[in-house]
């Protein structure tokens, strides 16, 4: 979960109840603008999921607008130009609700196992700490490359990966361990 530090203030805003929100003509109508958000958002997936992916931007103003609507549960969201590395995420219903509870500061649903792709890779984030804003000295921050993330299983489930807090990141590892938002990071690479 790592690198959605840079991305997640606005992800608070997004629900599973935003995959279901109406879009208007203007919408279907993409800029050049968005054609290039869409791209990036749909890079952190594999094509057979991004192709049905809803994309979705934070504005200015804090608020997520829909640029595509899609169907199949998954939503993703493009590179953060802010940060230092590429981060964009696509994520499944479950995954969005977890990440929503991370953002609000109030445990995840138990048993909503939820997936996510960042297959672009992921921007620096603290393995131990999962508000850390920068690194510091006993934040233990990791850089990862092209992952995925199993977000919202049972404490036991970890239980079978490493949890140090400086990880082989060319291994599986878990996040954020003994925090109600451990979730399993799995190099794809």
């Amino acid at each position: 979960m790592c690198e959605i530090h840079k991305n997640v203030t606005g992800m608070m805003l997004v629900s599973s109840i935003m995959l279901t929100m109406n879009v208007s003509a203007e919408d279907a109508k993409a800029p050049a603008a968005d054609n290039k958000m869409i791209a990036s958002a749909l890079s952190a997936a594999p094509d057979k999921v991004a192709q049905d992916a809803t994309v979705v931007a934070m504005e200015a103003d804090g608020k997520m607008r829909t640029v595509r609507p899609g169907t199949n549960g998954f939503t993703c969201m493009a590179d953060n130009p802010a940060t230092p590395g590429p981060d964009p995420m696509c994520m499944d219903t479950n995954a969005m609700e977890w990440v929503h509870a991370w953002v609000a500061h109030t445990p995840p649903t138990p048993g909503k196992i939820g997936f996510m792709y960042m297959l672009a890779g992921g921007t620096d984030a603290s393995n131990t700490d999962p508000y850390a804003a920068k690194p510091a000295a006993n934040n233990h921050w990791v850089k990862t490359g092209p992952h995925v993330m199993i977000v919202g299983a049972d404490a036991s489930f970890y239980d079978l990966y490493p949890k140090n807090a400086d990880p082989d990141t060319a291994v599986p590892y878990v996040m954020w361990a003994g925090t109600p938002y451990q979730h399993l990071m799995a190099p794809v690479q």
